[in-house]
């Protein structure tokens, strides 16, 4: 994640990724797990909890429960602080609601996650209407919380940063991945 080997025939030399090209990689992944978080709330509604279903409920788990999570723990250490710091109010107001987003955001999933581990796991007590009443505003609002850091707080963060700047901010996401996944 933190970037790639390069060879030149000669040597072989580590290329650190911008942390943007990372956290435009992961909106990616977040907006592609959704459609299977849709997906997997049309299909229990179709099919029931058959073994497609429980393994879309992992897939869905796993992501929230660690990309994402280190994904905002990113923007919060070195896009926000950036956004926040800029002399267009707009842009700050737009920074602050972010960061409320991401407690919301937890908060929902703290809800949605426990019915998605039950239904993972092969258990019947989870809450179908819960499961999809839930599913819809959480994807409702990280959508909007995408569009709006993409289209408003990365530019600005961005303009804010030099390349080395952002190289740095790739190396220390992609250490503290490492990080987790070795306590983990």
């Amino acid at each position: 994640m933190g970037g790639a080997t390069v060879s030149n025939g000669k040597s072989e030399r580590r290329v650190t990724r911008d942390g943007f090209e990372v956290l435009d990689s992961c909106h990616r992944q977040m907006l592609t797990t959704l459609d299977t978080l849709a997906a997997l709330v049309g299909r229990l509604e179709a099919q029931g909890a058959d073994d497609a279903a429980r393994a879309m409920a992992g897939e869905v788990l796993a992501f929230f429960s660690t990309t994402a999570r280190e994904h905002h723990e990113d923007e919060e250490r070195h896009v926000f602080p950036k956004a926040l710091a800029s002399a267009d109010p707009e842009v700050v107001q737009a920074a602050l609601r972010l960061q409320q987003d991401h407690d919301w955001i937890e908060e929902d999933w703290m809800e949605l996650s426990a019915h998605l581990e039950a239904l993972a796991a092969g258990q019947s007590w989870w809450d179908p209407a819960l499961l999809r009443e839930g599913s819809e505003v959480f994807i409702a609002l990280l959508h909007d919380h995408v569009a709006l850091e993409e289209g408003c707080i990365y530019p600005e963060a961005r303009a804010r940063m030099k390349l080395a700047d952002r190289q740095t901010m790739g190396r220390e996401m992609a250490a503290r991945r490492r990080a987790h996944r070795a306590a983990g």
